[in-house]
This record gives C-alpha cells, sequence and structure tokens, in this order.
C-alpha cells in the first residue's frame, strides 16, 4: 500500500513541476526551453523503449519522429485553408498514428534480424527517407521545407495557441500521457518479454515467446511515441526541414537516451533535459557547442557507461544503509579541482578558437598573443588534474566505505 502511494505522488509530483515550471520561470525564452524539453523528453523515451527496453539499436528512429511531424503540419495547412475543422489538441495524435503506420511497414521487415543487422537496415531506412525528402518535394517540400500555422483551429478551454505558453500547457496533457503510457508499457508482459529477449532472445524462444514478434511490438510502440513527438515539434515550430528525419536528429535522440541512462525509465528524461539546456545554453555563448557535447559523450561511455541515471542509482545502497553523508566531503574534495580542469579547458579551446584579439570568456579578459593567459590557463589546468588525481584514492575508499556490507563496518569500527 505504500508503494502504490509512493508511485502515485510521484507521477503527481512529476505532472504538478510540468505544471508549475512556466510560472516559476515566466520568461519567453524559459517556456521557449520548456516547451522543447517536452518534445525531446517524449522522444527521448520512446528511443529507450527501443534500445534501452528492446535492446534495438536504430539509427533512423528520426524517421518517425518526422513523418509524424509532416502529416501533422500537413493538417495544419488543411486547417489554414478550411478543408477540415480539426481541434489542435489532436494534432499530436496524428503524428502518433502516422509513426505508428511507419514502425510497422519498417518493423515488419527489420525486426526479423536483431544486433547490427538490425543497425545497418534502421540506417538504410534512414537515409532512404532522408533521400526522399529531398525528392518529392510535393510533401516534404524540399530544402525549403514545410510551414502551416497553427492559430487556425477552433479554441480549447479559452486557450487560442498564439503563445508558446498555450502550447506548453496543451505539450504537458501530451508529455504526462505519453510518459505514463510508455511506462505501463514496461509492466506489460510485452514490455518485460522485450527486456528477456534483448539480454537472452534464445532462452525467450525456448519458453515459447516469438523473439520477432516482441521486437515488433516494441518498435511500432516506439514509433508511435515517436510520431506524437513529431506532431508535438510541427505544433512548436509550425515549420518542418529534411533536417527533422536525418541521421543528425537520430543521432540527436540517441545521446540524450545514452547520456541520460539506457535501461532506467527516468534516464532519458534526464538526458533531455540536460542537452536541451546545452543547446540553448551554451550554443549562445559559444560556437564549439557540438565539440562539448561529443566530448561529454566520450566522457559518459568512459567514467559513467549507464548515464546519469545509473549514476544516481549508484548511490542508492549508501543511502538505504544512512552512509550517504560520507560521501559529501570526499565528492567536494574531487569535485572542485575537477572543476577547475574543465574550466581551464574550456578556456583554452575557447582562446585557441577565438578570432578577435582578446577573449571575454566566463568573466575573464584572455588575450590571444598573451603568454601569461596561454600559462595560466595550462597551470590551472594541471594543478586541476593533478590534486584530482591526489584526491580520487580517498574519494574510493569512502565509496567502499559507504557501500560496505555491515559485518564489515563493524568489525572496521570495532578495530
Amino acid at each position: 500500500m505504500k508503494a502504490l502511494a509512493a508511485k502515485w505522488g510521484l507521477w503527481g509530483g512529476y505532472l504538478a513541476v510540468l505544471l508549475l515550471l512556466p510560472q516559476v520561470f515566466d520568461s519567453i525564452l524559459a517556456i521557449s526551453i520548456f516547451n522543447q524539453m517536452a518534445i525531446a523528453i517524449v522522444f527521448a523515451l520512446s528511443y529507450n523503449m527501443l534500445l534501452g527496453q528492446g535492446g534495438m539499436l536504430s539509427f533512423g528512429h528520426a524517421v518517425y519522429f518526422g513523418l509524424g511531424g509532416f502529416l501533422a503540419v500537413h493538417v495544419l495547412r488543411l486547417m489554414e485553408f478550411e478543408a477540415v475543422y480539426f481541434s489542435i489538441a489532436l494534432i499530436p495524435l496524428i503524428g502518433g498514428l502516422t509513426g505508428l503506420l511507419a514502425g510497422i511497414f519498417a518493423g515488419s521487415f527489420s525486426t526479423r534480424k536483431a544486433g547490427t543487422v538490425f543497425a545497418m537496415i534502421s540506417l538504410g531506412i534512414g537515409e532512404l527517407v532522408a533521400a526522399s525528402s529531398l525528392i518529392f518535394t510535393g510533401f516534404f517540400g524540399g530544402e525549403a521545407g514545410v510551414s502551416g500555422d497553427r492559430t487556425f483551429g477552433p479554441p480549447l478551454f479559452g486557450m487560442d495557441f498564439f503563445s508558446d505558453t498555450d502550447v506548453y500547457y496543451l505539450a504537458v496533457f501530451w508529455v504526462f500521457v505519453s510518459t505514463l503510457f510508455m511506462y505501463l508499457f514496461t509492466r506489460t508482459p510485452a514490455g518485460r518479454m522485450a527486456n528477456a529477449v534483448r539480454d537472452n532472445p534464445e532462452r525467450a524462444e525456448f519458453i515459447g515467446y516469438s523473439a520477432r514478434w516482441v521486437r515488433f511490438i516494441s518498435f511500432c510502440a516506439a514509433g508511435t511515441f515517436a510520431g506524437v513527438a513529431g506532431g508535438l515539434f510541427a505544433l512548436n515550430y509550425e515549420f518542418l526541414t529534411d533536417e527533422n528525419l536525418n541521421l543528425v536528429t537520430s543521432g540527436r535522440v540517441l545521446l540524450m537516451a545514452y547520456i541520460g541512462g539506457l535501461g532506467f525509465f527516468i534516464g532519458p528524461i534526464i538526458g533531455a533535459i540536460i542537452l536541451t539546456l546545452m543547446n540553448f545554453l551554451l550554443s549562445n555563448y559559444t560556437e564549439l557547442f557540438l565539440l562539448y557535447l561529443g566530448i561529454l559523450f566520450v566522457l559518459t561511455v568512459l567514467f559513467l557507461p549507464r548515464g546519469f541515471a545509473g549514476f544516481i542509482m549508484m548511490h542508492q545502497t549508501a543511502w538505504l544503509r544512512g552512509r550517504l553523508h560520507g560521501l559529501a566531503l570526499p565528492y567536494l574534495l574531487t569535485g572542485l579541482p575537477a572543476l577547475l580542469f574543465i574550466l581551464s579547458a574550456v578556456c583554452l579551446l575557447e582562446l585557441s578558437h577565438a578570432s578577435e584579439p582578446v577573449l571575454h570568456f566566463l568573466g575573464l579578459s584572455l588575450a590571444r598573443d598573451s603568454t601569461l593567459s596561454w600559462a595560466g590557463l595550462v597551470l590551472g589546468a594541471g594543478l586541476g588534474a593533478f590534486l584530482t588525481a591526489r584526491s580520487t584514492p580517498r574519494l574510493r575508499r569512502a565509496w567502499e566505505a559507504a557501500n560496505a556490507p555491515e559485518t564489515r563496518v563493524g568489525r572496521e569500527r570495532a578495530s
């Protein structure tokens, strides 16, 4: 009973956060960021259904996102010319149905295989559709793309969708519903068997389940929710191009899911928030945004293979045993010099890329021709790396003590 109450409390808190965000951060820029986060959360969670839950590495997931968005924006165009009378609130559903149909077609042959073969098929489908978007200009609009207008639809509860805030509250509904249904899918027999097929398809076949049909069901469900995200994108931006269904968008959603934490339901949500903030904030301050994104991905693979969600879950044992406070000081002693190293390295990269004689970055004024600027940054990076290396053994010992069994801790205290 307590577990059920806690679960309902988490979902209630999730909905409350979504609803209250525009009240806490009431600005045009903040609403724009929140809208992009909403789209990214649904898109990343749909990809997690493929790779995290089903073990299917796809390089063409943007196809279902893009096709859902394109059909949604065409419905907006039909509403503009009064060819159809349709509620704006159902536009993401149009995208979802499009993603489902595309998933049924592509999954009918791609899910016959797994592993590398499936990944290559998904890459081929992605490149085929991306090339088609430049050929069939009547539907995709070519390089110019297709635009619509969301304000021609009938008002909904007094909202005419002229402002991004109206779009955000509609997106909240679809994000919450999509998140809930994707979570419920993980609790169904099909969702649980997707995990079994991911880990051991031969054993799943042995007990009577068809690995191909389990993959097909997961594939279609993932395509559906990717299409919902595409419909939300069409509502928010009222404009789609070939970029929305090419390899770049597929790679971006892969980064979201992996950095956040594959296999953890909350992982893609974390990854979507991180990458959206990086896109909006870092891109306004530096031209090296994609370089930092690549570095973040490499560091995640090397040091956090289970993503940020996995890193958080690693502390569960220490938290349950009441020893989490013992990690605070070691984390601080390691984190501060690590931060010094990161900031110094970032300044070195920015200074080497700067075209102006003086670089103003992070409150510093650094001259490209000044030996003192270069020497200071190199010294800061070296000092940060040295202190981080020196403090790491202490952090490792604190970690082992925090996660040690009760009997071992008792013996250590007695001695």
